[in-house]
């Protein structure tokens, strides 16, 4: 339950700190005294986003904070237990906004975010406000609270989340889909330009020596003519070089018994004789190696060619280029075979994910329908005890294309005078039909729920008299299983309250016009429900009015 609401520098509001009670209470006070700020404060509170323009002071920082007994709120502690906030009996939310409208959320003094507050304030209490009346008029809310009645919560989540791990795996599939789509139409060409490089089977820088050795074949004679120039010059020539060494060698030896210094001399002439026989003997090799093969020639010009061909294709220069191109051609095959695999593990996925959605959708479904007769007995029931005697309140439920509610379209139908003309809400509740509705229907929900606090923001609007007596009874009722609080204009009902609140404004020291607030006693209950009766100069009949409708 609501325990305290403390507020600071909001609307007009300069500082005020009300206890709330079990049981019923009730909020009244003049036109614009500062209502239905209150109840702006609350949705703050339970995680509506903050608008900067509500402040008190566009210097000071606005503080709102509520505190809540959840003993025996198991859904809020369980909440509170599973995002790892300070679990007891007590919890305090605190809203922090400053005048440039930055937000700052506190859950027992741990900051947290309004994403992790709104569905903790659902746990604690359900907020009616004004326009409220107006919703029951949609589909989709009459079906939020047929969902609320039937109790099946928990069926619904496990709903919602298989429908929506369905709707984006759909998603996901038609996006696969049209990439397959898209690699199915390039798969022949890269196919084919893949086996077209494949069947040149070329080997690292392949390319490259066919070009060095076709320079060498194409210019083999003017290489045998230099090779076999070489020949001569070390050994065949008049004056060959390697005979003519050994002349030098044998011409230092004979001297070196008497120049000791010619000893290395002899040495490194010996040394290089013998590189150069060998560099003698490695040309003859090469001059052997080296002829004119025109068939070679030709076999080489065809394989360089058809690899040109492709490294122009390909818009490249060297064989690992081309290589390289291949890799990437074979892999974006594989990934074309693979992707076939993905799309159909994926609609399998879909598939499965789609029947559990409707085998779901058909038990919600089945247990919306089982609730029809006893809402429409106990509405109808209730719509009685509220002045409307000849009303028929019925639910329609027809089946519609799955959503995320289902497959449901619920419709309140209505007769408020026995016409046998059930039609939509919409189009024939008045205002004061609507929020009589409202009430029956917010009533049976309440009795449904575990929901610890409820609060009416004028639900009575447009009913008086015996009526509004009627709804203060439903009230009262409603009180002793729920913290109720409601903020009316009607005697009738503020007179069943177990805590009378009474808002009003005036100035204050500096001349500002401020809310404040204060809890009535029983005569001074007595005095303001006079007043609401019969005005300012109170009679004694209304008095006693007041003391009547107090019992």
């Amino acid at each position: 339950m609501l325990k305290n609401l403390y507020i600071k520098k909001y609307a007009i509001i300069d500082e005020i700190n009300i206890v709330f009670e079990n049981g019923l209470t009730i909020i009244t006070g003049e036109t614009g005294a500062g209502k239905s700020i209150l109840i702006g404060a609350l949705s703050l509170v339970l995680g509506e986003r903050a608008d900067n323009q509500q402040l008190y002071s566009q210097t000071d920082k606005c503080i709102i904070e509520a505190s809540f007994h959840i003993s025996d709120n198991e859904q809020a502690k369980n909440y509170l237990s599973e995002h790892e906030f300070e679990n007891g009996n007590e919890l305090i939310i605190r809203r922090e906004i400053n005048p440039t409208g930055k937000s700052r959320v506190f859950i027992n003094d741990t900051p947290t975010t309004l994403n992790i507050l709104s569905p903790l304030g659902q746990l604690l209490l359900d907020l009616h406000r004004q326009f409220d009346t107006i919703e029951l008029q949609h589909n989709t809310h009459q079906l939020e609270l047929l969902d609320n009645i039937a109790l099946h919560q928990d069926l619904m989540l496990e709903y919602t989340h298989v429908y929506s791990s369905w709707k984006k795996s759909e998603k996901e599939l038609d996006t696969l889909i049209l990439k397959n789509k898209q690699v199915k139409q390039e798969l022949d060409y890269n196919t084919f330009t893949c086996q077209e490089i494949e069947a040149l089977k070329l080997k690292p820088n392949e390319i490259e020596d066919i070009e060095a050795e076709l320079l060498i074949l194409e210019n083999a004679e003017s290489l045998q003519q230099s090779l076999q120039t070489a020949m001569q010059l070390l050994h065949n020539n008049e004056t060959p070089v390697i005979p003519l060494l050994k002349q030098v060698i044998q011409a230092l030896e004979s001297q070196s018994k008497i120049h000791q210094r010619m000893l290395p001399l002899i040495d490194r002439l010996r040394s290089s004789m013998i590189e150069i026989k060998d560099i003698h003997h490695e040309i003859e090799s090469e001059f052997e190696q080296v002829f004119l093969d025109e068939e070679k020639i030709t076999i080489l010009n065809d394989r360089l060619n058809e690899a040109n061909r492709l490294l122009k294709k390909h818009h490249v220069s060297t064989t690992e280029e081309l290589i390289s191109i291949q890799n990437e051609l074979s892999q974006k095959i594989l990934q074309a075979t693979i992707a076939d695999e993905e799309e159909l593990q994926l609609t399998e996925k879909v598939t499965t994910l789609s029947k559990q959605t409707y085998v779901l959708a058909q038990q919600l479904s089945v247990n919306r329908s089982k609730e029809i007769d006893n809402i429409e007995l106990t509405i109808n029931t209730l719509l009685k005890k509220v002045g409307m005697p000849n009303a028929v309140f019925k639910v329609s439920i027809t089946p519609t294309e799955i959503s995320k509610s289902g497959i449901d379209k619920v419709e309140f139908l209505f007769d408020a005078n026995k016409t046998n003309q059930l039609r939509p809400i919409a189009k024939v509740a008045s205002g004061g039909e609507l929020s009589r509705l409202m009430l029956c229907i917010k009533s049976m929900v309440a009795n449904s729920t575990a929901l610890p606090t409820l609060i009416f923001d004028e639900i009575d609007t447009g009913i008086s008299g015996e009526t509004a007596k009627q709804v203060g009874n439903i009230m009262k009722q409603l009180s002793n299983k729920h913290q109720l609080i409601s903020i009316t204009h009607l005697p009738q009902i503020a007179g069943k309250a177990d805590q009378h609140l009474y808002i009003y404004k005036k100035e204050n020291e500096k001349g500002a016009i401020n809310t404040y607030i204060k809890k009535l006693s029983t005569d001074e209950q007595v005095d303001i429900l006079a007043e609401m009766l019969s005005g300012k100069d109170s009679s004694l009949q209304a008095i006693e009015m007041v003391k009547e409708l107090m019992k």
